[in-house]
């Protein structure tokens, strides 16, 4: 009972944080505004996938097509911020620098992508990779491995 209660006050904690992140950024959530951000990968039982200097899982949103973007759609920013970094991107070991890049978003901020995807972290579970293959706001959330690729 005691652990069940600890996990909701983390995820109540979490959305709350996201949520302040959200107003505070004009609506848009978005995950390490205000450094350079550096990609690594990391080895996990779905192979190894991208994963921010924290270590947070990096997605792809299957629906990030021309001009639609996450960040649009209302409340999928809030769950799943956006990767951003306040100059270029850098590449830990077995990251291709020549594949980071940045895009600008709404807000003015630079949201890193990898190989043309923008990147995302899921808001409760940073770290995990079973919200790998999840389909939510109207699209698929993937991993991305080093050479660019989506990983289901």
């Amino acid at each position: 009972m005691k652990r069940s209660l600890l996990v909701l006050a983390l995820v109540l904690a979490t959305a709350a944080s996201a949520a302040t992140i959200a107003s505070a950024r004009g609506g848009q959530a978005v995950a390490h505004a205000s450094r350079v951000t550096r990609v690594n990968v990391h080895r996990t039982g779905l192979g190894t996938i991208l994963v921010s200097s924290s270590g947070a899982t990096l997605y792809e949103f299957t629906r990030d097509r021309g001009h639609n973007s996450c960040v649009k759609v209302s409340g999928c920013a809030e769950v799943w911020p956006a990767l951003t970094s306040g100059g270029r991107p850098t590449a830990g070991s077995g990251v291709r620098a020549s594949l980071l890049s940045t895009v600008k978003l709404p807000n003015g901020s630079q949201q890193v992508t990898y190989a043309g995807h923008p990147l995302y972290i899921y808001a409760s579970e940073p770290k995990g990779t079973s919200y790998v293959g999840v389909n939510a706001f109207g699209g698929s959330w993937d991993a991305i491995n080093g050479a660019g690729h989506a990983v289901k």
